[in-house]
Formats: structure tokens, C-alpha cells, sequence
């Protein structure tokens, strides 16, 4: 009855993802863009393959070298039409991606092709298992399959954000020292427009040449510098750059008051990353201690147990 139930399972499961796969809503205009500019990726690369004009690729690279590379490239395009086909948004994704300076498509390539080797990698274990005359339960393959294929498909998520939190973190710190630049230039007699860009030019740290393109992107549009900031800050995910475009709109072009905010908030960041810093040596002694303990409750039983012996067999 328990495998019956789990089959029936499986197969509705299968139909339900089948007619969600072949079943689309209407496509909106943000959809038809990205069609538009797959298509575009597509003519491109096929202008540089063979046919093209630079058959051997970058660096001398042969057509063969990039045959793995391409159908994963277009594997990605066509599911990052498929997903917006669909209004999947993947908010948190996409600000990671945005930045780490990486497309959407290669990540959803890698997340299917991870799912489906894990997805076939299972049954084989288990036909081998079969041939060394192991025996496990009929329903232990499926079951063992599906946890496997859903484990490898959420494991490129978990390490995309482990390292954008780390590049989050590196950009929040050089964030505070770019509002106290910022601050100085106020103090010296400029503007608030030429303040930000002036601070930005210091320094060539990746997150600070973020910032100044930014700007100067901001500048080349006619669009006022917070509010290239904060946009900034929604498409990377930074609170920060949030907030600090909204008070920098709220201030407007005093500079008695811009200059006392971003002094202000320039402390808040580093007393945060100061609480940061202090909450992980904390988590990091804890993990020490309590490896600690365990060492000495291994030893205390290396010790003890020839007389516990002893004592139980006498």
C-alpha cells in the first residue's frame, strides 16, 4: 500500500510539472525583451563560430573547445526566457548575481544539469548496489533520487549567497569610508553631486569603481546621484544604499545637513560591523569550546572504559 501510495505520488507529481511545463501565460512585454535579446545573444555567438568572423575564438581557442560551453550557454538563455515566460522574478538571485557581475542563465543552466546527474546518478548506485548483491527497498531509489536531484538543485543557490554575503559585507565596509570621503568634500566647499563623484575617484577597489561608474552613469543620463544610489542598492541588495538615497533626497542640497547625515551614518556602519565582527568570534569560541568538550569526553571514555571492562567481565 506504501509503495502504491508513493508511485501514485510520483506520477501525479510528474503530470503536474508536465502541464506547468507546456502551460504559459500570456508573455508580457518585459518577456518579449528578453526573447528579443536572447536571440540577439544567439545571432551573435553563432557569427562567431565557425562561419564567422573569428572562427578559432578568443585566444586561438578551437571551435571544439567551446561546443560544451555554447549549448550550456544557450541551455541558460532558454530557461531565463522560460522563467520570465512564467513572471518568475527570483529577486534574491538575481541581486546576487548583480553582484558578483553574472548572468541569470548560466546559474539556472548549472541548477538543472546539477538536478538531473543527480537525478540519474541515484538509480545507478542502486543497480550497482544490486550487482555486490546489496538489496535496498524497492521505493528507496525514487525516494533517495528526488531528495538527491532537489539537494543539487538548491546547492549552487546556497553557495551563489554565501559569497555574495562575503562581497555584501567587503561592500559595506568601503561603503562607510566612501561617505566620510564624502563628508570631507562637503567640509572643503563642494556641492553634494560633485562630492559623491570626487569620493568615488579615490581608491580602486572594486566596490568603490561600482560606485563611481554608477555616478557616472547617473551624470551621463541627467538622473540625480541618489537616485542612482539607491537603485544601486535595490539591484545588488545593499540596505545601505537605500537608506542613504533616501536621506540624501530628504537633505537635498544642504550641506550643513548632508554632511552631519553621512557622518552619522558612516558611524553606524562600522559600530554594525564592529557588532558583526564580535557576534562571529563569539559563534567561532563556542564552536572552539565545544569541540573542546567533545575531545575531552573522548578521552574521558578512552580512559574509562578498560576499567569499566574489567569491572563488568570479572
Amino acid at each position: 500500500m506504501t509503495s502504491a501510495m508513493i508511485a501514485g505520488a510520483l506520477v501525479g507529481l510528474g503530470i503536474y510539472v508536465l502541464i506547468r511545463a507546456f502551460l504559459r501565460p500570456r508573455p508580457s512585454v518585459g518577456v518579449q525583451v528578453a526573447r528579443l535579446d536572447a536571440g540577439r545573444r544567439a545571432i551573435a555567438r553563432a557569427g562567431r563560430g565557425p562561419g564567422g568572423a573569428n572562427p578559432s575564438g578568443p585566444g586561438g581557442t578551437p571551435p571544439g573547445a567551446r561546443s560544451s560551453g555554447s549549448w550550456r550557454a544557450a541551455l541558460g538563455e532558454r530557461l531565463e526566457v522560460e522563467a520570465a515566460a512564467r513572471g518568475w522574478r527570483l529577486p534574491r538571485l538575481r541581486a546576487d548575481l548583480a553582484l558578483l557581475d553574472r548572468q541569470l542563465g548560466p546559474l539556472l543552466a548549472t541548477k538543472v544539469l546539477l538536478g538531473l546527474g543527480a537525478l540519474v546518478w541515484v538509480p545507478l548506485l542502486w543497480f550497482a548496489a544490486r550487482t555486490f548483491g546489496i538489496s535496498p527497498p524497492p521505493t528507496a531509489p525514487a525516494v533517495l533520487a528526488l531528495v538527491a536531484a532537489g539537494l543539487a538543485f538548491v546547492l549552487p543557490d546556497f553557495a551563489l549567497h554565501e559569497e555574495a554575503e562575503r562581497k555584501r559585507k567587503d561592500f559595506r565596509h568601503v561603503l562607510g569610508c566612501f561617505l566620510d570621503l564624502v563628508a570631507m568634500n562637503l567640509a572643503g566647499g563642494r556641492g553634494l553631486p560633485e562630492a559623491l563623484l570626487a569620493a568615488s575617484s579615490v581608491g580602486g577597489h572594486w566596490a568603490m569603481a561600482r560606485i563611481r561608474s554608477t555616478l557616472s552613469s547617473a551624470r551621463l543620463a541627467g538622473r540625480t546621484p541618489w537616485d542612482a544610489l539607491g537603485q544601486l542598492g535595490d539591484e545588488i541588495g545593499v540596505e545601505e544604499l537605500r537608506d542613504l538615497a533616501g536621506a540624501l533626497t530628504l537633505a537635498g542640497e544642504d550641506g550643513a545637513k548632508v554632511r552631519s547625515s553621512l557622518s552619522a551614518r558612516a558611524a553606524s556602519i562600522r559600530r554594525k560591523e564592529l557588532a558583526d565582527a564580535e557576534g562571529e568570534a563569539g559563534e567561532r569560541s563556542q564552536s572552539m569550546l565545544v569541540a573542546q568538550l567533545l575531545i575531552c569526553a573522548a578521552f574521558l571514555v578512552f580512559l574509562g572504559y578498560p576499567a569499566t571492562y574489567q569491572i563488568l567481565h570479572t
